[in-house]
């Protein structure tokens, strides 16, 4: 199967600081994958690798098998590449139907789709950034990154911070986003709970090295194993 994603031996950071040490990854077209780990050991920093907002110290970065690493984030992000990050980022003083006009492209997602996932936005549609509660923000960060019509969606800390009733309804929406097919996907979620139930393929990170690729079913099944992956030394 063609690879949608790809990083080989990439090791990066912010100036001369190293975060990432020689990560190699790849993420299949159609795919979905997990990354989980204790605060501060690189997830965040891969993510904004793949987008460009970091130093790249050595490797590759190729995205549906082309080399991205040399280009600034908004070239990566018309090739493909949508991302929602941690901060959610959103445009506080733009209404909700400007925060997505401004990021639409054309293709399969557009408005309509988009509040078939977030029903909640098409009531807000002239409200501003700020006059939405957290979950609500984070809804339209992700309706953004998607009205971007991206091939790869990297999502960074989607349920941070939010209710349990939100966290439950947003895992609801991301699992019909992965059944759909049509995205490859990078989750990187603390709450491993979340994660695990996600997608069929875990990573896990330690001190900016990938120590596990493989199965979320053995770590479901194995916590004690899990543990001893993402504790702290």
């Amino acid at each position: 199967m063609a690879e949608a994603l790809a990083l080989r031996g990439v090791s990066a950071g912010y100036g001369e600081t190293h975060v990432l040490e020689e990560v190699s990854l790849a993420l299949a077209a159609g795919e979905s994958i997990s990354i989980i780990g204790r605060n501060g050991v690189g997830k965040s920093t891969l993510l904004e690798t793949v987008m460009g907002h970091t130093t790249l110290h050595a490797g590759e970065i190729r995205l549906a098998g082309r080399r991205i690493e040399g280009l600034p984030p908004h070239q990566r992000a018309r090739l493909g590449l949508g991302y929602v990050p941690q901060e959610r980022e959103i445009f506080p003083s733009l209404s909700v139907r400007e925060n997505l006009e401004i990021c639409a492209r054309p293709g399969y997602w557009d408005a309509a789709r988009v509040f078939e996932l977030f029903p909640n936005l098409k009531e807000r549609l002239a409200n501003a950034g700020t006059q939405l509660s957290g979950g609500e923000q984070q809804m339209l960060a992700i309706a953004r990154a998607l009205m971007t019509n991206p091939s790869v969606l990297l999502m960074d800390e989607p349920t941070e911070g939010l209710a349990p009733v939100i966290v439950q309804a947003l895992t609801g929406v991301l699992a019909r986003l992965r059944d759909a097919g049509g995205l490859s996907i990078v989750l990187v979620e603390q709450n491993s709970r979340v994660a695990l139930g996600f997608s069929e393929r875990t990573v896990v990170m330690d001190r900016g090295r990938i120590v596990y690729d493989g199965e979320s079913e053995r770590l479901r099944r194995d916590a004690e194993f899990l543990a001893k992956l993402i504790a702290a030394e």
